[in-house]
């Protein structure tokens, strides 16, 4: 059952509601299953853009690839929203890179942490990378045309957001920062900047995705070793850049080029993955 917002994160988003949007609809619960189910639940029945799952804990929470996103009690930021637009054709691949950088943005404006990003999904810091965050983007489809996209986020804010197994590749905000950081804040900017970015895409505007995704990815692109396995074998390359489409670009050979749409890239010197 969803409950009252916390006093600080009501009184967070009344500020900044010319911000927001219309991302100001929120449900907040103390525990869930999973907040993107409950968005996709909400989306599927209607729901308008802006809506808003946050939770202080989940108990299934997911990532990309079916993998388990931590989601203890008071240790993170656990929120998906509901994204509608007229058309998605032309912008759906950019959604989740889109999300990215909302994350960034919002996370720098309001802790100054100095975060990256790490195709296709991850928020990361540091060298060699530690995860802070991630995005899980999933539809909604009446008929054949999608008609939303929910946009799920976790983002490690304290210590203990994450099991100790992971302390090598994984982080949190306030573990990077030294200090404490206010997660009324952290919501409403990273909300503020995903409603814009909405707003963006809705209106069928998308050279700003790539153009700012590269310019905070940029050092996973400048030629960085790479591997991944195309089904049959495992394959190396020198990561280049990403497409107008989002999809990463790997040179393999002096003359030769590939493109990656999906599947599990490693980079071989910034990250630990």
């Amino acid at each position: 059952m969803a409950s009252a917002l916390p006093v600080d994160v009501r009184e967070a988003i009344d500020a900044a509601r010319d911000r927001l949007r219309g991302f100001d609809r929120i449900e907040h619960f103390a525990e869930v299953q999973s907040t993107n189910d409950l968005a996709l639940s909400r989306a599927a029945a209607g729901a308008p853009g802006g809506t808003v799952i946050v939770a202080d804990a989940q108990n299934a929470g997911r990532g990309r690839l079916g993998r388990v996103w931590h989601s203890p009690p008071d240790a993170g930021l656990y929120l998906s929203a509901v994204l509608r637009a007229d058309s998605w054709d032309g912008t759906l691949s950019l959604v989740t890179m889109a999300a990215g950088v909302a994350v960034v943005k919002g996370l720098r404006a309001a802790t100054g942490l100095g975060a990256e990003l790490k195709w296709p999904n991850d928020v990361v810091v540091g060298r060699p990378w530690r995860k802070i965050a991630g995005i899980l983007s999933e539809t909604v489809s009446a008929s054949a045309q999608v008609q939303a996209v929910v946009v799920g986020i976790g983002i490690n804010l304290r210590a203990g957001a994450f099991p100790a197994e992971l302390a090598d590749r994984a982080s949190a905000v306030e573990i990077e920062l030294g200090r404490p950081v206010d997660r009324a804040a952290c919501l409403v900017e990273v909300l503020a900047a995903l409603a814009d970015a909405s707003a963006r895409l809705a209106a069928g505007d998308r050279q700003w995705v790539t153009a700012d995704w590269r310019a905070y990815g940029s050092a996973g692109l400048c030629r960085s070793p790479v591997s991944w396995h195309d089904g049959h074998q495992v394959r190396r390359g020198a990561a280049i850049g990403i497409d107008e489409a989002g999809a990463l670009i790997v040179e393999t050979s002096p003359a030769t080029q590939e493109r990656i749409i999906a599947g599990e890239v490693k980079w071989e010197r910034l990250s630990r993955d």
